[in-house]
């Protein structure tokens, strides 16, 4: 997470400035609530990812 700490606070609210003017108020809302099941989803796929890998070793160990 270097990146998000180089950016600070100016950065951050540049941002979200930047991205209520190009999605407007009422598409805002929306778009953070995609972002936020998109991220939970793939969060959730890379968590069973890496169960498979480690029952997979297991395996191979027996």
């Amino acid at each position: 997470m270097g990146i998000l700490r180089d950016i600070g606070a100016p950065g951050f609210i540049i941002i979200i400035l930047g991205a209520l003017l190009i999605f407007g108020p009422k598409r805002l809302p929306e778009l953070g609530q995609s972002i936020g099941k998109m991220l939970s989803e793939f969060k959730s796929a890379v968590n069973s990812s890496d169960k498979e890998k480690e029952s997979d070793g297991e395996e191979d160990k027996q």
